[in-house]
């Protein structure tokens, strides 16, 4: 098994979660990051979730609207239909565009699937069950007697654990809603997949926290597709 470094906890397309190691929390894992910044570097676009578009904008003092406009390109999911936002590589570049010199210039605020990287993570829909996989081969340093709890606790993966298993759960109750109306056949498909995108990333204020807005916004939006997908 063979997976190219540098890709922010995305595997090789070829290449399935399932055929990575999966870690234990007990289980050691000693990676620790060299900082040579190669994760970031001609790297395919990456996919944000709410959370970690609202964690850029408080981080930036701008609304989620604003910097999803500045830095990532908008999508709906082939077989889920949802709405995705996909960070967009520097033209310059073709790096990260929060790459500057070795170093990433929002890492206290930096995505999920980077704060995870190497490792992969899957949420079961059903029982927001997580797994860890390790993506092998592993660059960086090591750090002797590390288990991987050590590591998600010092990535800040762990405090956000509840919220990002509840994003998963909900997105594919979400994905169901729509295909089950019709998907892209339906005459009110793409208005409803904007009311979508704007519940899951863009109606937040990042002076208040984030998990209260986001059940809060699926409550009015779930009352919301009711009407707009009724044939």
């Amino acid at each position: 098994m063979s997976l190219e470094p540098g890709r922010a906890g995305e595997p090789e397309l070829t290449t399935s979660l399932a055929d990575c190691p999966r870690l234990e929390n007990a289980d050691l894992f000693e990676f620790a990051c060299a900082g040579c910044g190669d994760c970031c570097r001609n790297r395919r676009d990456l996919v944000l979730s709410g959370l970690d578009l609202y964690r850029l904008a408080r981080w930036m003092h701008l609304p989620p609207r604003v910097v999803a406009d500045a830095f990532c390109r908008r999508e709906i999911g082939q077989s889920t239909c949802l709405p995705v936002l996909v960070l967009r590589p520097s033209a310059r570049t073709g790096d990260c565009p929060f790459l500057e010199g070795d170093g990433c210039a929002v890492h206290p605020a930096r995505p999920l699937a980077c704060a995870l990287y190497p490792l992969g993570q899957s949420i079961d829909p059903d029982t927001a069950r997580m797994e860890y996989y390790a993506q092998l081969p592993l660059c960086g340093t090591e750090a002797p007697g590390r288990t991987l709890t050590d590591y998600l606790q010092g990535a800040g993966v762990t405090e956000r654990a509840g919220t990002d298993a509840s994003w998963a759960v909900e997105c594919t109750r979400l994905s169901d809603l729509l295909r089950q109306a019709g998907g892209r056949e339906h005459p009110r498909f793409l208005p409803a997949v904007r009311r979508v995108e704007r519940a899951l990333y863009y109606d937040y204020s990042t002076q208040d926290e984030f998990y209260p807005q986001f059940r809060e916004n699926l409550e009015t939006l779930y009352h919301v597709l009711q009407t707009l997908l009724k044939t």
